[in-house]
């Protein structure tokens, strides 16, 4: 029996089908997003710094809003070369003296570690000398293995390095372009809405930007709180890197778990290095445990809010998740990302808790 569809329902399924077929051309053209989506970002977080410097006044009149999105554009680099200029330093001078310090720490903790064990009855021997010419090997011949690497992934990947700067330079042009007209194209996306549903998906979107705006600003401060306290502690604790150790791992903690073992396994590296005993170990153990808890019972429900607040297993899963479907930039966004998400699903709860598939017993 063939159904009879009024004009209003095949309307909505014309418009149903083209919806599906822009989400399938977005999959598609998944590769080729990413500088769009990384400058969507942007230009999202940045667009309130840049409303603000657009009403300063320079000669009685307002900063042209182009000229204040190329401004709020170059501080952005200069923020990202500076987090830079500090790793690469830290880099250039602790892995060379791997090269001598961790055979050193070896023998020093085969030395300490192994009396102590064999009072307990435990027959344990750390191979330090395997352990050096192991390290010497590998770190010998470290230079030409990234050489090598390095020129035959120009040979034969040069279209996905090309690739990779032409997305480089890309995003700040992308965003340039959002920010300059983020007004008129959310003003654009409003009116394709439904008039029937605009009301709800407002409020949605309102609720939404709220809760992104308390995580931003929160996660901001957090980030400032922590660098200041691991920067100070490594310092009083004697460490020679403690600036730019110290301002990393705090940085890096808008990454969770990832960024705050990055910044741990810096710190372990600078006290293996510098000290010739157990102490830089253990102050490095003092400071990012109390560190940790600072960041986990104080200032994330303080300055975050615990609206933000996910189960542990939901952010497990969503770092894996978005990790898996967008890589690196999916887990920049995952926790962001997952609140909305939250929210979308309140609102389908409370949606299916008052719809009458649920509320008929019958």
């Amino acid at each position: 029996m063939p159904f009879n569809l009024t004009s209003k329902q095949k309307q909505s399924l014309t418009w149903l089908g083209v919806a599906l077929a822009f989400i399938l051309l977005l999959s598609l053209l998944g590769p080729i997003l990413m500088p769009f989506i990384v400058a969507a970002i942007l230009a999202y977080v940045l667009n309130p710094w840049l409303d603000r410097l657009c009403q300063l006044r320079f000669r009685n009149r307002q900063l042209p809003r182009p000229i204040a999105a190329t401004l709020m554009i170059l501080f952005v680099v200069a923020c990202i070369l500076a987090i830079v200029l500090i790793m690469v330093p830290i880099l250039q001078k602790q892995i060379p003296l791997l090269h001598n310090q961790i055979p050193l720490f070896l023998d020093k903790l085969n030395t300490t570690i192994g009396p102590l064990l064999h009072d307990f009855g435990i027959q344990a021997n750390i191979d330090s000398e395997g352990i050096k010419a192991l390290i010497s090997s590998h770190l010998s011949s470290s230079g030409d293995v990234i050489g090598k690497a390095v020129l035959s992934s120009i040979r034969v990947g040069g279209t996905a390095v090309l690739g990779m700067l032409a997305n480089f330079i890309l995003i700040p042009i992308v965003l340039f372009y959002l920010m300059v007209d983020w007004h008129a194209l959310i003003a654009r996306v409003r009116n394709f809405i439904p008039r029937r549903w605009l009301a709800q998906t407002q409020s949605w979107f309102k609720e939404v930007d709220e809760l992104l705006a308390q995580y931003l600003r929160g996660q901001i401060l957090v980030m400032v709180v922590l660098a200041c306290y691991y920067s100070i502690g490594l310092a009083i604790a004697g460490f020679d890197l403690a600036l730019p150790v110290g301002i990393l791992t705090g940085l890096l903690v808008f990454i969770p778990y990832l960024g705050f073992g990055l910044g741990l396994f810096l710190a372990l590296i600078s006290a293996v290095l510098q000290f010739s005993d157990l102490h830089g170990l253990i102050a490095v153990a003092i400071i990012y445990g109390a560190g940790q808890a600072l960041e986990s019972f104080f200032l994330t429900p303080k300055l975050v809010g615990e609206r933000i607040g996910l189960h542990p297993l939901t952010v497990i899963f969503a770092l894996m998740a978005f990790g898996q479907l967008f890589g690196f930039i999916g887990i920049l966004v995952a926790l962001p990302a997952s609140a909305v998400l939250s929210v979308a699903a309140k609102n389908l709860r409370i949606s299916y808790l008052n719809s009458s598939f649920y509320r008929q017993s019958q």
